[in-house]
């Protein structure tokens, strides 16, 4: 009889299991259909930040980012800064637009010590603000999130900022762009 009832126990714990498994293969499937939906749209994930509802994508395109239900122009954004628990940590102003806030623009360091259960953000600062919540994950998760994004928004700032140079410095002297 104990027999009996350690083989139905371990039964149960193989379908179990097996559930446990096919779930999580139907999750990635449905994130990789999610994914290969927007590569094929034009659009690359930048990071997938987790959410109290599951995982959310920020997204970018030629001309937008994207993050859960906003839609943020590139060529709009003046201002992108990381928070830790809402306190500015680095900025980036863009150069052209007449900065409003320039804040305290400088670099993402790394700051491995007293970290681990900070809140981490990156706002964006557009036509309207966006706060890309990267949360407080342990083991520095978060901040990964939030150097990925802010990264990826400042260098498509950085890039929009050369080119309006190149356009200008060539308009003074007169010559036509290549």
């Amino acid at each position: 009889m104990r027999d009996l009832i350690a083989g139905l126990i371990a039964l149960g714990l193989f379908v179990f299991a097996l559930r446990l498994a096919s779930t999580l293969r139907f999750h990635r499937r449905d994130r990789e259909r999610e994914r290969d939906e927007l590569s094929a749209a034009g659009r690359s994930v930048l990071a997938e930040i987790p959410t109290r509802d599951g995982l959310e994508l920020f997204v970018a395109d030629d001309a937008h980012f994207f993050w859960q239900n906003t839609t943020i122009a590139k060529d709009r954004i003046g201002l992108v800064r990381v928070l830790i628990n809402g306190t500015p940590l680095a900025s980036y102003s863009a150069q052209r637009f007449a900065a409003d806030d320039p804040g305290d623009s400088g670099s993402f360091t790394d700051r491995p010590e007293g970290i681990a259960h900070d809140r981490w953000d990156v706002l964006i600062r557009a036509d309207a603000d966006t706060l890309v919540e990267c949360g407080s994950v342990r083991e520095r998760v978060s901040q990964a999130l939030a150097r990925r994004v802010f990264d990826a928004v400042r260098d498509d700032m950085e890039r929009r900022d050369s080119h309006k140079k190149d356009r200008d410095s060539q308009a003074q002297t007169g010559s036509s762009p290549a």
